[in-house]
Parts: C-alpha cells; structure tokens; sequence
C-alpha cells in the first residue's frame, strides 16, 4: 500500500497489482488503426489506468472488501498497426496472461481487438463461447480486411460457430436488415436493448450462458457503446436509449463470477472525446465490478 493509501486507510484498487504470482491478469490492447470512423482508442488503456486510481477496494453494498492481486501485463506493442497485423501481437499476449491466471481483463482499443483475444484462449473456436454487449452486430462484410466493425464476421469466418455466440443490447437504428438476417440465419442469440430493459439484465444473461453452456471456456466482449449516450461520452457508437450505466455494472459483476468466463474485454472507448472523465471513470469502475463478481466466483468454489 502507498503512503498516501495507509494515512488515510483508504487502499485502492491500484495497491492490488502486484509483481508475483496473482490471481487476475490486466493486458492492454491499445489498436485504433482500421476504425470504421476516425478514433483514439489507442489512448483508452492508460486512460483506464488512471482512473483505476480514484476507486477503492471496498464495495458498501455489500460490505466486502477485494482481496485478490492483479498482475498488469502492459500494453501489446500495436500502436499503428492494422487488425490484420495486430492479430498475433494480440493473440499471444492474451494466450500468455490467460493460461497463468483465472481471468484476463484486455482493455482495448476499439474492436479490433475481439478477434485475436478469442483465439488467445487456446482452444478450438467451437469450444469457444462468446457474448457481447454491444449496440451492434459488428457483421460488416471482410472485404477490406478486419476492421472493428466486422469481429463477429471474422470469428464466424475463422470457424466459431453462430450457435456459441449470444448479442445483448443491441440498438435500434445502429444496423442493418443483412446483418440481422446473417446472425439469425449463423443461430446467434440476439436480444435487442429493450428485450433488456424489459427482462431484465440479469434474466438475458442467464438465457445466454445456458444457450452456449456446451462451450468450455467463455469471452465476455464489452463494447462500451452499449450504454446510453448520456452517460458515455467517450464511446463514438453510443446511441440514445442505450443500456443505463448500473445495468452495465450489474452484468459486469454477474459475469465475473461465472466460473467458464475466462476473459472479458472493454473496448470502442475514446478518450478524446470523453467530458469530465465521465467514461474512463465508468470503464475503471468496469474493471472494480469484474473483480467483484470474480472474487464472489472464488468464494462459491471455496
């Protein structure tokens, strides 16, 4: 713990990261080349950094305090590059971080970066299951190559099947009627926003996790452009009407504690265009609730 932390007896979230052995990884993926519009995602995993500073590591809802270790991998040396030639850098940091540790949490970047991470899990990509939360289908064609609007096209292409993916929070007026039709035609589990705010999030996700409960190991993609546009300033995608930010919270929490996800990412988050540090502080908190619902994980193996 630093001086400042025990005078005040408030240890963060950052006294957690250690040099040994640990229980979470933290990797950071900082890819903005190929956007589909022009965005400073690289800066978006120091940004994340910084915030983490401001959070502490007791939750009053609970009254719990986080006990487990963080080991932070650094950032993939991408910085400029394309997807395509992004793709192993990525792969092989994310492979190296989740066959050490229970989780990894991979801070992207925009999108791009969901691709490489999956097959980062070292297993066949029907073993492989995923779920995003996200306001889009990310099924643009691949003609011109990975982009971060196409990861889903580019995972079905590279042999994931449609059966272990699952799409909540998807927007209205943010797609088109060929991607739709492609994620029902490949069985993709769809739920559109206002099947969560009418369901509730917690009642989808258990839906999902059932619908590819055969896969081995599952990813968690959180595409911070989910979340209403009111409240994430710094997520260029974001729509009005987009899921409020405690329901995001919520599934951040429930997720972590699911014992087959073995890794999460938070992506599309720019912090040039963030106001008041409105959404680095909302992905750092991001980070506190994975890390809350995995620390539950280990309490209900114990």
């Amino acid at each position: 713990m630093d001086q400042q932390s025990a005078l005040c007896s408030w240890p963060r979230i950052t006294d957690l990261f250690t040099e040994g052995p640990a229980d979470v990884a933290m990797l950071g993926a900082p890819m903005e080349q190929g956007s589909v519009t022009p965005a400073g995602y690289g800066e978006a995993p120091r940004a994340i950094r910084a915030a983490l500073h401001r959070f502490s590591t007791y939750d009053v809802e609970t009254k719990g305090e986080l006990s487990l270790s963080i080991a932070d991998a650094g950032d993939v040396p991408i910085q400029g590059m394309m997807p395509a030639a992004g793709f192993e850098p990525v792969r092989d940091a994310v492979a190296r971080c989740t066959s050490a540790h229970r989780l990894t949490l991979l801070l992207g970047g925009h999108n791009g970066v969901t691709r490489p991470a999956a097959h980062g899990l070292g297993l066949p990509l029907d073993k492989v299951g995923l779920i995003t939360l996200d306001a889009h289908f990310d099924l643009r064609d691949t003609d011109e190559g990975p982009r971060n609007g196409n990861p889903i096209r580019c995972l079905l292409e590279d042999g994931l099947p449609g059966r272990n993916i699952c799409q909540i929070g998807l927007a209205p007026f943010a797609n088109s009627p060929k991607m739709h039709r492609t994620a029902e035609e490949e069985g993709i589990g769809v739920y559109t926003i206002s099947d969560v705010k009418r369901r509730g999030i917690v009642s989808v996700l258990d839906e999902a996790l059932a619908r590819i409960g055969h896969a081995e190991a599952i990813m968690i993609d959180f595409d911070i452009d989910v979340i209403d546009r009111s409240q994430c300033p710094g997520a260029p995608g974001a729509r009005p009407g987009g899921m409020p930010v405690d329901m995001f919270f919520a599934a951040a929490r429930y997720l972590g504690r699911q014992p087959k996800v073995r890794l999460v990412d938070l992506t599309e988050f720019d912090p040039s265009l963030d106001v008041s540090d409105i959404t680095a502080l909302t992905a750092a908190r991001w980070v506190c609730e994975v890390l809350a619902g995995h620390s539950r994980r280990s309490k209900d193996a114990a």
